[in-house]
């Protein structure tokens, strides 16, 4: 495998970055999961936004998207797949022990990964730990990331594939790492971005696309939803068929499996929407 470090492709097996690196001693990072298909990126030019925002939002140095951009092709050129899952890296970079950033400028890494279609339906469970709206990190895709390494090996435990946070408030938020999504009454409901929500990528595109609506729900609303999805990079729009101990019988739905049609015949009609 070639990835992309500092300017050039290298083998992934010499490839090196400083044990001092500020993503690995702090998690001062962020980073973008692209999903590549048959050697092309989706929504690549969503994700380079937003890679700049929390760029902006993390008080890093703006990255220079055109090298991101160029990183992302010959990455994909130099690791033929069907179905990929591109990472972007963005960190600090080297600096001295503790919370202060160095000056020796910023770590860009680029990697490719196979990735397997994800099944139609999925379980997912709920967490008692919630997702802080107010905190300095909400909203940006950051590699401070260990609450979700936990959550998700709760819900590994118990068989299901995600779990999903309230807020400080009470209201549905998010999964680890996908939006969640109701349907009450036939009509879509998904949590606003001031719920502490991630603005996923998927989440707008399927937003714009079914007519969902942004509206703040308890989280109990999952004890009495008619359908429940989760959309994400590599899940793009993935129905639920268990809640903690609740089935969803007949998963999925006939609103998630529109749902899950548009989005397909969207997004292959444009590979950049």
């Amino acid at each position: 495998m070639k990835i992309w470090l500092n300017g050039g492709l290298q083998d992934l097996d010499t490839a090196r970055v400083s044990v001092l690196d500020h993503g690995l001693t702090v998690g001062d990072g962020i980073f973008e999961t692209v999903k590549t298909v048959e050697g092309r990126p989706f929504a690549l030019t969503r994700h380079l936004d937003r890679l700049a925002r929390s760029a902006r939002g993390l008080g890093l140095p703006e990255p220079d998207l055109d090298e991101v951009r160029a990183a992302c092709a010959a990455v994909i050129d130099a690791n033929p797949m069907l179905l990929g899952r591109l990472r972007i890296t963005y960190t600090g970079g080297l600096s001295p022990l503790g919370s202060d950033r160095g000056d020796q400028g910023p770590t860009l890494v680029v990697a490719l990964g196979e990735a397997d279609r994800r099944p139609d339906a999925t379980a997912v469970i709920t967490v008692p730990w919630t997702r802080n709206e107010r905190g300095a990190l909400t909203g940006l895709k950051t590699t401070s990331y260990a609450e979700n390494v936990v959550a998700l090996a709760r819900a590994h435990e118990q068989g299901a594939s995600e779990a999903l946070f309230a807020n400080t408030v009470g209201q549905l938020c998010e999964g680890t790492g996908s939006n969640v999504f109701v349907v009450l009454d036939g009509e879509i409901h998904t949590p606003p971005v001031a719920s502490g929500c991630l603005a996923g990528i998927t989440r707008a595109l399927a937003v714009d696309w079914t007519g969902a609506q942004e509206t703040d729900l308890p989280l109990d609303v999952l004890d009495r939803s008619d359908e429940v999805f989760l959309t994400s990079t590599l899940r793009d729009v993935q129905a639920v068929h268990r809640i903690d101990g609740r089935e969803l019988p007949g998963a999925p739905g006939p609103v998630t499996a529109k749902a899950m049609r548009i989005f397909d015949e969207r997004a292959a009609d444009d590979l950049d929407p």
